[in-house]
């Protein structure tokens, strides 16, 4: 068994070998570019745990953990077009460097190269691997409709429900998948399976509550982000949609005024205010509801304690960070 540091160090060093051909170089350096801005990668390395929950590392999930990367690349690339964003991590989006039509058509690439990924895993279990993967992906784009529908709504029309639905599938079920997908490489069965997904579904809705929470309580220098970033742009966030439940209608009024008026201290406000409504104690006990239903789900897995170990330590970390 590894940590999921041993693992990540073991997977970067599969996929940053040369993805692409050179030519035409417009449209995979575009490709490439994605790649270049990495985050944790979080997903592919949760492919590989989940093999190796059940056997040990096998080629395949290597395969697997890219065609999951590249994917998840794929869906920030487009998402940074549907947004117009001139940023990621602090560098240039795709389509800010090589324009709009070059960023779509490097997208388009990559998704089918994730099949030609998936399409080279044994015989024997590609047609589940396929079959979870497209259920995945569909759930996705999804979540992706959603999230734009609820942005066009106002705030108190955007049942929490619906936000917590909306959540499982633009972040959540692409975590699950990719435990599952690792799971079926190392031929657990499908008991196991929806075990291991559930708790990898739980864990994605528990870790956006924790970063909705660290936009707005985190320590700045700590989390790299300004403060209230969310705030600022009234974005729909856990928080935002609880208090205007839990406000009284003095403060919802006061929470819709600033929302509409952006004073030059709304972040101080709308803080103030969720600290009067209790938000901020009532994300700490959420995220801690939605992390113990993920821990029932690892406890209801049939393997040996010792081998859920570095999930159990991985979860605790992504969900106790300050960053």
């Amino acid at each position: 068994m590894h940590s999921f540091q041993e693992l990540t160090a073991q997977f970067s060093q599969h996929f940053e070998k040369q993805q692409f051909p050179e030519q035409p170089s417009k449209l995979y350096n575009a490709a490439s570019h994605i790649l270049g801005i990495t985050g944790k990668r979080i997903r592919p390395v949760l492919c590989l745990m989940g093999n190796e929950l059940f056997d040990t590392l096998h080629p395949d999930a290597m395969e697997v953990g890219s065609a999951v990367e590249l994917f998840h690349n794929f869906t920030l690339l487009h998402d940074d077009i549907m947004d117009k964003a001139p940023l990621r991590r602090g560098r240039p989006t795709v389509h800010m460097v090589y324009g709009e039509p070059a960023a779509i058509l490097a997208g388009d690439v990559m998704l089918i190269n994730v099949y030609e990924r998936l399409n080279k895993v044994s015989a024997h279990y590609k047609q589940k691997i396929i079959t979870v993967f497209n259920k995945a992906a569909i759930e996705v784009c999804e979540g992706q409709q959603l999230d734009m529908d609820f942005e066009g709504m106002e705030a108190e029309k955007v049942q929490y429900d619906d936000y917590v639905h909306m959540i499982g599938l633009k972040t959540s079920v692409l975590l699950a998948a990719s435990l599952q997908l690792g799971a079926i490489i190392g031929g657990a069965g499908d008991g196991n399976q929806q075990h291991l997904y559930s708790f990898g579904k739980n864990i994605g809705i528990a870790f956006q509550i924790q970063d909705d929470y660290l936009d707005a309580f985190g320590d700045p220098e700590k989390f790299g982000k300004q403060q209230g970033g969310d705030i600022l742009v009234n974005k729909k966030t856990f928080l935002l949609l609880k208090a205007l439940q839990l406000c009284n209608a003095e403060q919802r009024a006061e929470l819709q005024m600033l929302m509409e008026t952006s004073p030059a201290d709304k972040v101080e406000r709308v803080l103030s205010l969720f600290r009067s409504c209790k938000v901020d104690e009532w994300a700490e006990k959420e995220k801690e509801r939605f992390q113990q239903l993920a821990f029932q789900s690892l406890d209801s897995i049939a393997v040996l304690s010792n081998r859920k170990t570095a999930l159990m330590e991985l979860a605790n970390y992504l969900l106790n960070r300050q960053q």
